[in-house]
Parts: C-alpha cells; sequence; structure tokens
C-alpha cells in the first residue's frame, strides 16, 4: 500500500485540526486550514502543469512557503525553493536545470524575480489560495500518483559550475521521518525552531516531523540571525522544545554570547548537523543548557537528510572530534576502500556509502553525475543494490565508533553547505583578469583560500563572485601567484601552492617581529 507526504499531513489534521502547524513572525495556519488552503493552491497549479512536473518558488520561508509546498504536493508535483539571497546567474542556472513551466512568488518579491528574466510563467501565493478547491481533480491526480514520485529537489553545489538538483520522493521521506521522530521522541506536545533556510534539507525535518505528528513549526526570521537579543526572545516567547540547526548558526549564538542574555527554558534537544561542531562551542552550548540532549547527525542531501546520529553521551576534549554515531534504522552503512570497490578492512579509513529506502532519485537532468554517485553496491553481485557514495571517508575510533576524517574529493563542507571546489574555480576562472584559479581548504581556520594567476585585483574578483555565487560560496582568502606549479601529471600541484601559502604566511610573520 501507498503512503504518500498527504497522508501523514490528512491524518494530523483530521487528529488536530485547530493546532497550529507552522508559525512565522508575522501568521500562522492550523493543520486544518494547512490542508483546506494547500488544497486551493493545488487547484490552480493543476491547470497549468501535468503531474510530476517541478515547480519553483522564489519567496522567503514562512508559512505561506509551506502551504505553496504542499499545493505543489497535492497538484501531484515536487517543489524546489530559489533561494532570494542567491545571485541571478545561480537562479537561471536552477531554472534552467529545473526546465520548470511555473514559478510561484509572492508580491514583495514579484518585482526581483520579474527583473530575473525567468522563463517560466509566474503565479502569486496570494491568488493561488484564493481557487475553489476542485476535489475532482484532485482525486484523479491523487490516485495516480506513486511513492516513488519526486517530493522536492533541493541543489547543491556542482562540480563543473552548473548546481546539482538532487530529486527525493516520498518514499525517501515517508521511511526517513517517523524513524527520526520515534528516534529523539519528538510529538506534538514540541515545537520546533525551524532555522535552516527551505532549500537546505535541515529544514526538511522541521517541516515534516511537524506534519507527521502534530508538532509546531516556527519559523525563526531569517534576520534574527544577525540579531542574538531578537532571536533569543523568539525561541523564548514561542516555548521552543527542540533545534533542529546547522552547525554554524549554534556557532552564532556561542560566539555572540546569546545564551548569557537569555536561555530557552523549555529546550529539551539541540540536534546539530551541515559540518563538524567545534568542541569548543558545544562546551559553552553545555555551560548555559546543561540539561539539553546534544545529538550529532551526519548524512549529505543525497540520502535524505541523515544516515547516522550520535547521543552526546560523555565529555569530550577540545581537541577531539565528535563520532558520526551508528546508523538510522533501515540504512545500511558501507565502508569501501576510496580508490575501489572493496570493504575497507577493520582499521582503514574507508569511503562511507549508504543503501536503503531513503537514499535519493539521483540528479535531475543529470545522468552522468548521478551515474557517478548512485552505484551499484559492488559487494553484492546477486540482485540490484543502489547505494550512493558520499565521498566522505570515516574511520573507527578506538571505541569502535565513526567518526568523520576528510572529504575523498575536493567537495567541502563549509558554513554547514556542501560545496565543490572546482565550482568556484570555474567562476573565478569566468572573471575578467583571472587566467587560472584553484581552491583549497583550509579545515583549522574553516576558511576557502583561492589562488590565481592574472591582472585581477582581488576586490574586483570578490565583486565579480557576488553576481555568481552565494556568499558561503566567495573564498575568505586570496593569493596571486606568478604561475601554477605542476605535478608529474602535469596538473596543478595543490601542495605546492599550500606550501607558497604557507610559506608567503611565515614570512609575513617574520616581519612584523622582526
Amino acid at each position: 500500500m501507498k503512503t504518500l507526504i498527504l497522508d501523514y499531513m490528512e491524518a494530523t489534521a483530521a487528529r488536530l485540526p485547530e493546532k497550529t502547524a507552522f508559525a512565522d513572525e508575522n501568521s500562522s495556519v492550523t493543520f486544518s486550514a494547512l490542508v483546506a488552503r494547500a488544497k486551493a493552491v493545488a487547484s490552480a497549479l493543476c491547470g497549468y502543469v501535468p503531474p510530476r512536473s517541478v515547480i519553483g518558488f522564489y519567496m522567503d520561508k514562512g508559512v505561506d512557503t509551506a502551504i505553496g509546498f504542499m499545493g505543489a504536493v497535492y497538484a501531484g508535483c515536487a517543489y524546489s525553493l530559489l533561494n532570494l539571497r542567491h545571485p541571478a546567474a545561480r537562479i537561471r542556472a536552477m531554472l534552467e536545470t529545473l526546465d520548470t513551466p511555473i514559478v510561484v512568488t509572492d508580491k514583495a518579491h514579484l518585482p526581483q524575480l520579474e527583473a530575473l528574466e525567468a522563463p517560466a510563467r509566474i503565479l502569486l501565493i496570494e491568488d493561488l489560495q484564493t481557487t475553489a478547491p476542485d476535489e475532482a481533480a484532485l482525486s484523479r491526480i491523487r490516485a495516480g500518483m506513486i511513492d516513488a514520485d519526486p517530493l522536492y529537489v533541493n541543489f547543491t553545489s556542482g562540480s563543473t559550475g552548473t548546481p546539482k538538483g538532487v530529486v527525493v520522493c516520498h518514499r525517501n521521506v515517508c521511511d526517513f521521518i517517523p524513524c527520526f521522530t520515534e528516534t529523539f521522541s519528538i510529538s506534538e506536545a514540541d515545537v520546533l525552531a525551524n532555522q535552516a533556510p527551505f532549500d537546505f534539507d535541515v529544514s526538511v525535518k522541521d517541516i515534516y516531523s511537524g506534519l507527521f505528528t502534530g508538532a509546531t513549526v516556527e519559523i525563526v526570521p531569517t534576520a534574527y540571525f544577525t540579531n542574538p537579543t531578537k532571536l533569543m526572545d523568539f525561541l523564548c516567547d514561542r516555548q521552543t522544545t527542540v533545534m533542529v540547526w546547522a552547525v554554524s548558526a549554534l556557532c552564532f549564538l556561542t560566539t555572540m554570547n546569546a545564551l548569557a542574555y537569555k536561555t530557552p527554558d523549555k529546550l529539551r534537544a539541540i540536534l546539530f548537523s551541515g559540518e563538524v561542531m567545534p568542541i569548543k562551542h558545544l562546551h559553552k552550548l553545555q555551560k548555559y543548557l546543561p540539561n539539553v540532549q546534544y545529538v550529532n547527525l551526519y548524512g549529505p542531501t543525497e540520502i535524505t537528510c541523515n544516515c547516522t546520529y550520535y547521543v552526546v553521551d560523555r565529555d569530550f576534549a577540545e581537541n577531539e572530534s565528535l563520532p558520526i554515531g551508528v546508523p538510522f534504522a533501515n540504512e545500511r552503512i558501507l565502508l569501501l576502500k576510496p580508490d575501489g570497490g572493496e570493504e575497507a578492512a577493520a582499521g582503514e579509513i574507508g569511503e562511507l556509502c549508504v543503501s536503503g529506502t531513503s537514499v535519493a532519485l539521483g540528479y535531475y537532468k543529470d545522468p552522468e553525475r548521478t551515474a557517478a554517485s548512485f552505484t551499484q553496491n559492488p559487494l553484492n553481485h546477486a540482485y540490484i543494490e543502489p547505494i550512493y557514495r558520499t565521498g566522505d571517508l570515516v574511520k573507527l575510533n578506538e571505541r569502535g565508533e565513526m567518526v568523520y576524517v576528510s572529504r575523498k574529493d575536493f567537495q567541502i563542507k563549509h558554513m554547514g553547505h556542501r560545496i565543490e571546489l572546482s565550482e568556484i574555480e570555474v567562476q573565478m576562472t569566468a572573471v575578467s583578469g583571472v587566467d587560472r584559479a584553484l581552491c583549497a581548504y583550509l579545515e583549522d581556520k574553516g576558511k576557502i583560500l583561492a589562488f590565481y594567476t592574472g591582472s585581477a585585483e582581488k576586490n574586483d574578483i570578490v565583486a565579480a563572485l557576488r553576481e555568481l555565487l552565494p556568499a558561503y560560496m566567495i573564498p575568505n582568502l586570496f593569493m596571486q601567484v606568478d604561475a601554477m606549479p605542476l605535478n608529474k601529471n602535469g596538473k596543478i600541484d595543490r601542495a605546492a601552492l599550500l606550501a607558497q601559502y604557507a610559506a608567503a604566511r611565515a614570512a609575513k610573520k617574520e616581519s612584523r617581529h622582526g
């Protein structure tokens, strides 16, 4: 029997019709109203697009956005949020990938979207919600839906300069969310404080945990993450009980000393992911919130949010790494040798690969990159068993716990986002005055370092990249070199460049003290 996300939402609406489903700074919607308004949106959308289309949303996160998403799903379609803060060139690249006939926006952002000259019909969410529901049409669409139909497309960085659209289906989320909420005892009594943008899969755990259990999702305004006082007031006033946040957002709290001002006294659990949690910052959180459960979550977008978790159950020194833990139920973890298809031996570093129902459908209209990352389990020669190769290298510590080591390739995790360094290089090389570019990640500093040849000045490069890349992808450090050193294979010698950078820093330090 098929199970769709809509079944979860409708069951909760039948059980808790007047309970708040989503709330933002200015508005809220109950579960029963969410269903009704989503059906209105769907009744309008299905007149424009056939089922299994992808509908773009150009809106900030909020109650109307959640209604729009569910409207797209009732129309038998998938949704994809186009982040307002991304440069126009990146938005156009996403729209080109999606080839979507419809982009939904609100009145506040209509001029901004029109300026993009998107090759799609623009519809206003305010108008869509006034449509009379067409129950007959929605029933026909529902009958034709299956749990392998796409639910959403979230974009990650792409090595060719083009973002990759990860396609996640109903079955992926319907399998993961019940397990996730049961593991951490999330229920209708909880209030989830949504931090993540709706195009970042951390938010998937907020949206669908709420729809499945009846928990209320309080959508924290993005602007509050530059104002620690307003942020803490919001968390306390909305009686937050669970925070599923990116590590970088939690580090904002500790860096700004926000918890010294006020602490949410109802908070019982903090679940974090996106990058490695610095133990120094974890200690600061534990100092102010000693009775909260802390959980380290691990997993890329391609396996539907997370595949492992570690409940912090002991003290850690500041030079230690938190384990990434054990697999969620119904997810199998394989550690394969990075250079081949064999299983890593005990004590060896291996590439973490994932098998199970939560593995996504692949990359939207990108069969080559899909084939490279979503492969057959090389240990299984008996039947088809798709796995996702994460590119993350892990090892077992002395306690037998999995610990993240590094990336296999030049994809990094920076400010909570997975980034292909080669995408930055592609865009840098396109800048006038830049001949060649190579990027490296300084993990100890959490900074992207860009080497380049050419006559361009750093400020000019940064200004150009701001038109092409999100802010989190713009390098923090730049080093102009006369020529790119080459290794014996004729490729740019990354190690030699890093040695040049280290030598330059040492010389600069010596001149200051000389």
